[in-house]
Formats: C-alpha cells, structure tokens, sequence
C-alpha cells in the first residue's frame, strides 16, 4: 500500500549534517500502518543523505524505555551517536479508556525524553478513532504522517545543531 515510492520531499534550506544518524523507534501493534509510517520517514531521511537505524518495540508504552536505553548505551559513542529520535506508532481508540492511558504515557514519555536527551525526539505516533482515520494519515486526505515526522526530525536536528 506504500504511496510514497517515488514520492520526492522537497528539502531545499534544510541543512543536514554530514553523517546524520536518526533512529526510528517503531512498534509492532498495528503492524501494516506502522510499517507505512516507517517506510514515509526512512525514504525522506534516505534522500537527505542521513543514516537511519531502526529499533522494533511491541507497542507505544515500550518506545520511551528503548530510545532512553538506546541512548545510555550508545548515545556517547561518535559513530553511534543518534542526531534525532523518530517514534512510530498507531494507537486505535476501542472500546475502554486504555486508549487515554497509553496514549497520555506515550505523550509524556517522548516529551520528558525531548527535555531530558541532548537530541530531539519527534512524536510520529498516530492516535485515531479508527482505522480510517489511521489510514488517511499514512499518505490519505490528511497527508503522511511518517513524511512528516522524517522532515520535523531534520529540521530540529538543524535547529540542534546550530547553537
């Protein structure tokens, strides 16, 4: 279903740092949107000429705990070092209040990362009513959220890297 195959981002006056690292946090729950997210973000970061490393997780709560011990353990090291962190994931909204608690940790989880980490950690996670919204937001009426994230991640890895 991918719908960004020969989709070009237009990248012109973002600055990109020469051998750029970005790691892509994915989850494996709501596998067929999440791999669409990814496959957004990687083929933007691909075209800027950036590495890209990815992590798999099961779901949204485990996101925090591997982009916090993935930079404990290779964060210092120079061809290591990750310039952004990129969380993917699709939280679909049921039947009982899950849905506000994982979706609430998730939130405060990346933003406590973003204050915490010397490098930017971008929210790429989809929290829907449902799978077409989900779907609308993989390459549909409501763009591509993974394209999205890909570019926000260059972006704040340039605003990073300027002071």
């Amino acid at each position: 279903m991918s719908v960004i195959a020969s989709q070009q981002m237009d990248l012109t006056g973002i600055p990109i740092k020469q051998d750029a690292c970005v790691v892509l946090v994915s989850t494996e729950w709501n596998l067929n949107i999440v791999k669409e997210l990814e496959r957004g973000a990687k083929s933007v970061l691909e075209q800027a000429g950036v590495k890209v490393k990815i992590i798999k997780v099961p779901g949204v709560i485990e996101i925090g705990f591997a982009i916090k011990n993935y930079w404990d353990t290779f964060g210092q090291i120079e061809k290591e070092h990750p310039d952004a962190f990129i969380a993917l994931g699709c939280v679909i909204k049921g039947d009982t209040p899950h849905f506000d608690y994982v979706c609430q940790s998730v939130t405060q989880a990346v933003t406590h990362l973003n204050l915490h980490l010397p490098t930017p950690v971008i929210f790429g996670i989809l929290t829907v009513n449902n799978h077409l919204q989900a779907f609308e937001r993989i390459g549909g009426r409501a763009g591509h959220k993974g394209i999205e994230a890909a570019v926000t991640a260059l972006k704040m890895m340039a605003i990073h890297h300027s002071f």
